[in-house]
């Protein structure tokens, strides 16, 4: 007869997910940092020859 025994241990019963958080509001920085990078995508744009934005990519 054994001197001690061990006991089976169930895992914690799973729980609903919690209802979703709202989503934090962006950072000042990381709208600033967003609005500088639109401009730059924009500028990009118009600079780039109209030849280059009507060419169809090659198949």
């Amino acid at each position: 007869m054994p001197a001690f025994t061990f006991e089976k241990i169930s895992p914690p019963a799973r729980r609903a997910p919690a209802a979703a958080l709202p989503k934090k509001p962006r950072g000042l920085i990381s709208q600033v940092i967003d609005r500088f990078a639109e401009r730059r995508a924009r500028r990009a744009l118009q600079s780039e020859p109209a030849t280059r934005r009507d060419e169809k990519p090659a198949e």
